[in-house]
């Protein structure tokens, strides 16, 4: 009896052990199952657009006259008269009378002078009646050839040359006189006057300064390597410079009339000029209801229009990298394109080849860009989250 307690005893606990494991492995609940994380990269992306582009080429300068002339007494004497308008910023127009320098001594000297051609040309008239009669007697006395003495002819030259300088005396006269009126020489405006009235001017006396106010110029620096992108090195292309007046940004169209041809030895840059007619809006034919005047010394920036591209787009120069951009394809794919760079213009660059219209431009960073990888839109990863949503409700409810 002994001996079957001890066999079924260690039975029975082994039974009752494997019964406790095996409702302890019934209560146990399975592992959750985790869902798959999509470890796809998301990325931002633009469109491209490709289009007909014309370049520019940006420079800046200050604006001056054409033409400007110092005013120079050419006699001497005192300034008697000076014109309202002879003051610094007036406009004055071509002929008009700016100051006039006492005249009296000057038409004395010219009523003198045609007193002295007067007397010269009766001095003439007699020498050669005299000639005339010397030559008549000579051929009464005697039938051989006269002299020239004879004949009175060095008297007669001499005659000649007194009426000549006579008339010369007569021309500087006039000429002097008309200098006593000192006149505008072209339509301008005053810059400067260093002369008073009743003042005492000696010749080469400077008495102002004009500024021509039909044309104005500008000298637009450009770095050599920019002149490629200007039709025929810019000769007659079009400007737009801009400015400030009375506070407020201004536009004015000016034209390059010419290069300088040379490079400056400081700035190592070409210098071309531009043109601005009726800068001061003071012309027969100027309309300036909705023009503001560009006046000297304005500093302009300016935007040279240069060649035209039939196709371009512009890139944000930070995506390129050896001439290659990342574009999204129609599979969700990065892919490499070579691309052909026409120029840097500030922060950007212009394509002019491996771009087309509507390609998907990568402009989001990515830590290890690959060709061929893999990415995801933010749109298309919240579309693939809601469907996953829709999923477990509906799992939800047929478990329901």
């Amino acid at each position: 009896m002994t001996r079957k307690k001890q066999i079924i005893i260690p039975i029975v606990i082994l039974v009752i052990g494997v019964l406790i494991m095996l409702g302890l492995s019934s209560m146990k609940k399975p592992p959750e199952e985790k869902p798959e994380v999509d470890n796809t990269p998301i990325v931002a992306v633009e469109t491209v657009t490709v289009s007909p582009m014309t370049l520019l080429v940006d420079s800046y300068g200050i604006v001056k006259p054409k033409y400007e002339t110092e005013l120079v007494a050419q006699i001497s004497g005192q300034i008697v008269e000076l014109s309202p308008k002879f003051v610094r910023g007036g406009f004055v127009k071509k002929g008009q009378l700016l100051a006039r320098i006492d005249p009296n001594d000057y038409k004395a000297d010219l009523i003198e002078a045609e007193a002295s051609i007067a007397s010269a040309h009766a001095a003439l008239e007699k020498e050669r009646a005299q000639g005339r009669v010397a030559q008549e007697e000579w051929k009464r006395i005697t039938d051989a050839s006269p002299t020239e003495l004879s004949l009175r002819k060095p008297q007669l030259a001499q005659e000649l040359a007194r009426v000549k300088a006579a008339q010369a005396s007569v021309l500087r006269a006039k000429r002097n006189l008309e200098r006593t009126e000192i006149s505008a020489p072209y339509d301008a405006m005053i810059e400067s006057r260093t002369i008073g009235l009743g003042s005492f001017v000696g010749t080469g006396t400077k008495v102002g300064k004009l500024l021509g106010t039909s044309i104005a110029e500008v000298r637009l620096p450009v770095a050599d390597n920019q002149l490629q992108f200007l039709s025929e090195q810019g000769h007659n292309a079009q400007v737009k410079l801009k400015g400030t007046y009375s506070g407020k940004e201004v536009q004015w169209d000016a034209q390059i009339v010419r290069s300088e041809g040379v490079i400056d030895k400081n700035t190592r840059m070409s210098y071309l000029v531009a043109e601005i007619n009726d800068p001061y809006l003071i012309g027969p034919s100027t309309s300036n209801d909705d023009k503001s005047p560009i006046r000297f010394g304005s500093y302009v920036k300016a935007e040279i229009v240069g060649i035209e591209i039939p196709q371009a787009s512009l890139v944000p120069r930070y995506l390129v990298n050896e001439d290659k951009i990342a574009i999204l394809d129609e599979s969700l794919t990065l892919r490499y394109v070579s691309v052909g760079i026409v120029r840097q213009q500030g922060a950007n660059v212009v394509i002019s080849e491996g771009l087309e219209n509507g390609d998907q431009l990568i402009v989001s960073a990515l830590d290890y860009p690959i060709d061929g990888m893999k990415l995801a839109l933010p749109g298309t990863e919240l579309e693939k989250g809601t469907n996953d949503q829709e999923k477990d409700a509906q799992i939800a409810s047929v478990k329901d």
